[in-house]
């Protein structure tokens, strides 16, 4: 088949016959026909960039265009579809033929398929190159000025910071004050934005604030825990901009500015004697802010976000809950310390470097991302022992769950003066409970060493003192003094020797002064 438009092509570049048909293997007399055709009907390589292969060939051949019965594409329906997310018009260009292969119809080329959605976006107004699609992202910021509540009792100003949250597609805005910028505020910001907005975004796009994102740079994103938990808890994910590149964030960007006039500005002399008023009055000037029409487009913020909210994610049944995370290593006694109380875990743990999360209600341990244990988060005091009997070893499950009459019961099972010991820790502590580690570190000796070394241990400190001690036992057992004779035992406390040559008075001239 003749290649009509390379050798328009080429011709365009001043290439002569002979190379020409070379180049396209035909041969000089086909080139010669069909630059003279061509030049009839005006036809040159500029001239029929818009013209397939056929149309090209039909136009040589038979000296005009036929009236081919293409198929006009539906572009309402494709403005709409270009709205959701991933759709592009490359994918609907081939959607578009597939259906006119099935019906019979001929299907417009890419380029004219591009060209009649342009000419449909100009005469409808319609947006032509859509940058944000509906429900794509969400941009979030603090404003750079801080607006102040007065205390009512001092009369002194405090700073109030003011978080700014613009869907990126309708620009539909969410403002609120808070406190500080802290790691809490910044979550607790998002949960409600999301809530005004009655749905989520598929990806949150945020500054490059450390309360955020701990890390971001040309090769590495490090996102902050918690805030990473958050995007997962809603489905969304957190894409930062990047370092110093505020246009990849325009619409929060603009409106921080916005906000400045509309609201901060404008309630400038407005006295605010707690942080409910000033939100209530930022609320108030919110709204007649996301309806005040565009001054380019047509519509407003709301009326857009009308179009925008169908493709918005669903809320979860219940609103993210702020944790704090911590690590700690599983003690010997298989628990750990969280806040003022301490917590068990499985006791195959043991020595084992953990995450703690933390919330108001709950306190989940995991190790290696995997949680393996839960327990309800209670008020209790200082050194509260919260323990659940299947963590416990078997050996420790018969003595139920840690308390004083639990650890009294197994010294009596040692032996008396075991539980002498015993009884001695659990009634000198301010709080019993606070004894509970050093019996549950006494009760491993026994585990270690025997029941039957222990009890001896613990009967020979007891003869040397009336207040013993976990160290003063285990260094009995270390050194195997339990296992010595009484007439051992006086020996040594005396530093004597069994056997040996021990100088008298008269040796050192300290004998009877009247005998020379």
């Amino acid at each position: 088949m003749t290649n009509y438009r390379e050798i328009l092509r080429l011709e365009s570049l001043g290439i002569n016959h002979s190379q020409i048909a070379l180049s396209v293997g035909c041969s000089r007399q086909t080139v010669i026909s069909v630059l003279k055709k061509a030049k009839q009907k005006s036809l040159s390589y500029q001239t029929i960039q818009g013209f397939s292969d056929r149309e090209l060939m039909e136009a040589i051949q038979d000296g005009a265009l036929k009236q081919v019965p293409y198929r006009m594409p539906d572009y309402e329906k494709i403005h709409r579809e270009l709205m959701r997310s991933g759709v592009t018009l490359s994918l609907l260009w081939i959607e578009y033929c597939e259906e006119c292969r099935r019906s019979g119809d001929l299907p417009y080329q890419s380029t004219q398929f591009n060209k009649y959605y342009a000419d449909y976006a100009r005469k409808t107004k319609a947006t032509m190159h859509i940058e944000r699609k509906p429900a794509e992202s969400a941009e979030v910021d603090w404003c750079g000025s801080k607006m102040s509540v007065i205390n009512s009792e001092t009369g002194e100003p405090k700073d109030a910071y003011v978080f700014v949250s613009a869907l990126s597609y309708s620009g539909y805005s969410y403002v609120e004050a808070f406190w500080s910028m802290e790691t809490e505020n910044w979550i607790q910001a998002h949960v409600k934005a999301f809530t005004f907005y009655g749905g989520v975004p598929r990806w949150i796009i945020p500054d490059n604030l450390k309360t955020g994102i701990t890390r971001n740079t040309r090769t590495e994103t490090v996102i902050n825990k918690t805030y990473q938990e958050m995007a997962e808890h809603y489905g969304t994910a957190i894409i930062p901009a990047r370092v110093e590149a505020p246009n990849d964030k325009p619409h929060a960007e603009g409106s921080v500015k916005i906000t400045q006039t509309w609201i901060m500005a404008a309630l400038r002399d407005c006295k605010f004697f707690t942080l409910a008023e000033l939100n209530k009055a930022i609320h108030e000037k919110l709204v007649t802010f996301n309806n005040h029409e565009f001054q380019i487009k047509q519509g407003s913020r709301k009326s857009w976000y009308l179009e925008e909210k169908p493709f918005l994610l669903p809320l979860p049944k219940y609103p993210f809950e702020v944790a704090e995370w911590k690590q700690a290593t599983v003690q010997r006694n298989y628990h750990v310390r969280c806040g003022n109380q301490y917590f068990s875990t499985p006791y195959e743990y043991i020595g084992k470097k953990v995450d703690i999360r933390m919330t108001s209600r709950m306190v989940e341990i995991l190790y290696e991302g995997i949680r393996i244990c839960s327990h309800p988060r209670t008020e209790g005091y200082f050194g509260k022992y919260v323990t659940q009997e299947a963590h416990m070893p078997p050996n420790h499950q018969q003595y139920g769950a840690w308390s004083g009459e639990g650890f009294r019961r197994w010294a009596k099972k040692i032996g008396l003066s075991c539980s002498k010991v015993v009884e001695y820790f659990l009634s000198t502590a301010k709080l019993e409970q606070q004894a509970y580690k050093t019996c549950n570190a006494l009760l491993q000796l026994s585990n270690r060493y025997s029941g039957v070394r222990l009890e001896a241990a613990c009967e020979r400190v007891l003869q040397f003192t009336p207040r013993p001690s976990y160290k003063a036992v285990s260094a009995i057992l270390k050194a195997k003094q339990d296992t010595w004779g009484d007439n051992h035992s006086s020996k040594s406390s005396l530093n004597m020797p069994e056997y040996g040559f021990i100088r008298g008075a008269e040796y050192y001239g300290g004998g009877d002064p009247d005998v020379e």
